[in-house]
C-alpha cells in the first residue's frame, strides 16, 4: 500500500507554502497526501492580504473523515493560528493515535504577517510539542518558543535539546537566519546531527519551511528513519531553492520538482 501522509495546515492561495507546498511535496516524494484546512488566506509572494479561520467543528470534521476511511501514516502541522485550534488539532491526534508527526511552528509569513496569535505559543508547548516525533522551528521560532535568544550554532544545540526537554522525541532548529552558510541541527534524544548548507543567493524562499517540514512527513510515512529522513529533506530543499522557478513580484516560491533523489 502507498504510504500516506495528511497535513494540518492553512492554504496559501499563491501555492507556494501552507497545504499547497506540502502535497506538492507528499506527490513528488511518492506519498498520497491529504489535507485538513486550519484557514484560507488571500496572498501572493508580495504578502498575505487576508486570513479567513476554518471553524473549529469544520477542522475536526476534515480530520476525522480523513483519518477514519483514507487512514494516515505520518501527519504534519502547520499554520494552527490560535490555542484552540491547537488544542483540538492534538486531541484528534491524541485519539487517532498518530505514531508519526511532524510539526512545523509556524508563527509568521515570509512577508511578515503574523500567523499564530500571542496566546497560542503555550497551548503549542503544552499540547502540541509532546506529541511530536520531531519540531522543525527556524531560529525566531524557537526563541519564541523557548523565549530565549539564539546567536549562534551551540545556541541551537541547546535549543534542540530544550525542544526535547518539552516532549518532543526530537528537534531540528533551522539555521537560515544566520548570516553566512546556514546549518542546520538536530537532536534526536541522544545524539547531536548537523547539516551543514551553501547559502544560495535568491529572494524564491517562500515556503521553504512548509517544504522541509512536508518531506520530513513523506519519508517518516514511508517508514524512514528519522535521520535518513532528515537528510533527504534537507537534500530536496536544497534543491527546491537552488533551481528556481523565478514566479512573482517578492518572495517568489520554490522549486518542489527540482529534486531527482531516489524514491524510496
Amino acid at each position: 500500500m502507498i504510504a500516506r501522509a495528511l497535513t494540518i495546515a492553512g492554504s496559501d492561495s499563491g501555492g507556494g507554502a501552507g497545504i499547497q507546498a506540502d502535497l506538492k511535496t507528499f506527490t513528488v516524494r511518492n506519498v498520497f497526501g491529504m489535507s485538513a484546512l486550519t484557514a484560507i488566506t488571500a496572498q501572493n509572494t508580495l504578502g498575505v492580504e487576508d486570513i479567513h479561520p476554518i471553524p473549529l467543528e469544520m477542522i475536526e470534521k476534515q480530520i476525522e473523515m480523513v483519518i477514519t476511511d483514507l487512514g494516515v501514516d505520518a501527519v504534519k502541522t502547520g499554520m494552527m493560528g490560535t490555542a484552540p485550534v491547537i488544542e483540538l488539532v492534538a486531541r484528534k491526534l491524541k485519539e487517532h493515535s498518530v505514531k508519526q508527526l511532524v510539526v512545523d511552528p509556524v508563527m509568521i509569513a515570509k512577508g511578515g504577517a503574523k500567523l499564530l496569535e500571542n496566546d497560542a505559543a503555550h497551548a503549542l508547548v503544552t499540547e502540541l510539542i509532546p506529541l511530536a516525533t520531531i519540531i522543525t522551528p527556524n531560529i525566531p521560532e524557537a526563541e519564541v518558543i523557548l523565549e530565549r535568544k539564539i546567536q549562534t550554532v551551540a545556541d541551537m544545540t541547546e535549543a534542540a535539546k530544550a525542544l526535547v526537554e518539552l516532549g518532543a522525541k526530537a528537534a531540528i532548529v533551522k539555521g537560515g537566519h544566520f548570516e553566512g552558510d546556514p546549518t542546520d541541527i538536530l537532536y534526536d534524544g541522544t545524539e547531536i546531527y548537523t547539516f551543514p548548507g551553501k547559502r544560495i543567493e535568491t529572494r524564491h524562499t517562500h515556503g521553504t519551511g512548509c517544504t522541509f517540514a512536508a518531506c520530513i512527513t513523506a519519508e517518516l510515512a514511508k517508514g524512514n528513519s528519522l535521520v535518513e529522513s532528515v537528510e533527504t529533506a534537507k537534500a530536496y530543499i536544497t534543491a527546491a531553492i537552488k533551481e528556481e522557478l523565478g514566479l512573482g513580484q517578492g518572495h517568489g516560491p520554490t522549486n518542489h520538482w527540482a529534486y531527482q533523489g531516489e524514491q524510496s
